[in-house]
């Protein structure tokens, strides 16, 4: 029998294995019980569990690491987002966990990312909190009774919010928490963070890094719903660009809201739940989540009125207050959770700079470039010392969670969409009429209006005008839109204010995009003609 802390990834099957006091697939009712019992947990007026995550109330990307090996060594994208932790302090740190989760009562759970049975992922989820499990069971995928009755170890994750390190120097990290993935064991370790982001981006990252490698299969950061003619689409954005929002239509199916992969000829969600803000939510902006936090949800950091109200309103202890939930909370989703390959794509920025216009459409070249680059903006007053708007750019929508080089992910995609012959949109979200402060967002209804009709093939591609700096095809003409706002020049009082602006967001965008580029950790050959079209001018080369 292999002993706690020797080299083998048998280690941590056998103590779960040997472990007499694990609690194995507890239910929702039985979880939310023995919270309250725990006092970790309160209440709300309609029966749904808050709980606060601790000190980390968001994940901690700067403490988050990858073991490098011979597995990982020659093709993860080292550097400040997947940081290497070499085999040794991993086992150290490995020891000191398990030692310490030895004597506890834990709390286990089977489930599977996937909803594509060919591209399904067993995970083994131990947990010291119950609550912890409750968003396993929530996010994950949910075994039927057969399938819990031949299920086999394949990724396994130890969490465990109150272990923390003593002396990180010496172990390898940078503080008391961490959060690590070791490809070779199959074992993703969570300390110190009772944060429970950190265990669904765990198996994200371990799907972005396996199935592009082994199973040609594109993972993504987005969400994606289907109409009745059975037309898929995605929806692509970063925070507060409205991916949620827009991907929710009473019209259309949810698939999922936030990890997906792209087969040869399909779409299926990685998730069996969701994971959304809270803040400001309500019944008349966010209906299906609003509806959805009910008995078996898990609030995360939220505040309350009187009587045990929640108060969405209230960002005191953080803005990303959460809520996780099962799938099936929304009444209109898609069964099981998959698709065909889409026929439409999304690209949501929320320009601050007032810039872009409000809907594009984009060549093969522009789409991977904009995949590449990411790109939404921060406002003034976010964040102490923002005082104009701010880019931010996010490789694939998705860095932090992305071991391989962007521009592998950018080629499959370019790939697919040349093969699928895919429509892709460019999508402003932000501001109008002059950046943040000054011009006013573009209103919701148009959005949705401009949506709507790309994906019933009610825009004139005829109707379009080539932006002069972005070389973006702007659509001129979309139902119940008005016309002089798709071209956002048109928008502006001093038109040589927009060209200035503009010119310093395209600068931006060069900037941002020569240093992914030429990024010395990449050791990808660059070989498809359309990522050496985008290198060598791109469609911001005006």
């Amino acid at each position: 029998m292999n002993t706690i802390g020797t080299q083998s990834p048998v280690d941590i099957i056998s103590f779960i294995d040997e472990h007499n006091s694990i609690n194995w697939n507890a239910g929702p009712e039985e979880l939310v019980q023995r919270s309250m019992e725990m006092k970790m947990g309160q209440l709300s007026n309609n029966n749904v569990l808050a709980i606060d995550t601790g000190k980390f109330t968001g994940r901690s990307p700067k403490d988050r690491f990858i073991v490098k090996d011979e597995i990982t060594k020659n093709d993860i994208d080292w550097g400040a987002i997947n940081q290497p932790i070499n085999e040794v302090n991993y086992q150290k740190i490995k020891y000191d966990l398990i030692k310490y989760l030895k004597n506890k009562s834990l709390f286990g759970r089977h489930c599977y990312a996937c909803a594509e049975p060919e591209y399904k992922l067993n995970i083994t989820l131990i947990t010291e909190y119950p609550w912890s499990n409750l968003f396993g069971y929530n996010m994950f995928l949910r075994p039927n009774t057969s399938e819990l009755q031949s299920f086999l170890h394949e990724w396994i994750i130890l969490c465990a919010p109150e272990f923390k390190i003593s002396s990180p120097e010496k172990h390898g990290i940078n503080q008391e928490n961490f959060s690590i993935l070791n490809f070779k064991e199959k074992v993703i370790i969570i300390g110190g963070t009772g944060y429970t982001g950190e265990i669904k981006k765990g198996i994200f990252s371990v799907l972005n890094y396996i199935l592009p490698k082994s199973r040609s299969v594109l993972p993504m950061h987005c969400s994606a719903n289907i109409g009745f003619k059975n037309d898929t689409a995605l929806f692509f954005g970063l925070s507060g660009t409205g991916k949620t929002t827009l991907s929710a239509d009473p019209h259309r199916k949810l698939i999922g809201d936030d990890e997906h992969g792209w087969s040869q000829n399909s779409i299926f969600n990685f998730e069996g739940g969701c994971y959304a803000k809270c803040i400001n939510l309500s019944a008349e902006t966010e209906p299906d989540i609003f509806s959805a936090i009910k008995k078996g949800a898990l609030l995360e950091n939220i505040c309350f009125k009187k009587n045990n109200e929640v108060d969405f309103t209230n960002c005191s202890k953080t803005e990303n207050t959460r809520v996780s939930y099962p799938i099936f909370h929304i009444n209109n989703i898609a069964l099981p959770s998959t698709g065909p390959s889409p026929k439409n794509i999304f690209f949501l920025t929320a320009d601050a700079f007032g810039v872009l216009p409000p809907i594009s459409k984009l060549t093969n070249e522009q789409a991977m470039y904009h995949f590449i680059s990411g790109y939404t903006s921060k406002i003034a007053g976010t964040e102490e010392g923002i005082v104009e708007p701010e880019a931010t750019f996010s490789a694939c929508f998705g860095a932090p969670f992305m071991p391989l080089h962007p521009t592998v992910y950018a080629e499959m995609l370019g790939k697919k969409i040349e093969k699928e012959q895919v429509n892709v949109w460019l999508i402003n979200t932000g501001w109008s009429g002059g950046p943040y402060g000054t011009g006013n967002r573009i209103k919701l209804k148009y959005t949705r209006s401009m949506i709507s009709s790309a994906m019933n093939y009610e825009l004139n591609e005829e109707e379009s005008e080539t932006h002069d700096i972005f070389g973006l095809k702007m659509i001129t003409k979309c139902p119940n839109v008005p016309d002089h706002i798709l071209n956002p020049i048109n928008t502006w009082e001093n038109k040589l204010d927009y060209t200035n602006k503009a010119k310093k967001l395209a600068d931006l965008f060069h900037v941002n995009f020569n240093r992914v580029i030429q990024s010395t950790n990449s050791n990808l050959m660059i070989k498809s003609k359309e990522l050496q079209n985008i290198i060598l001018g791109g469609p911001l080369s005006k």
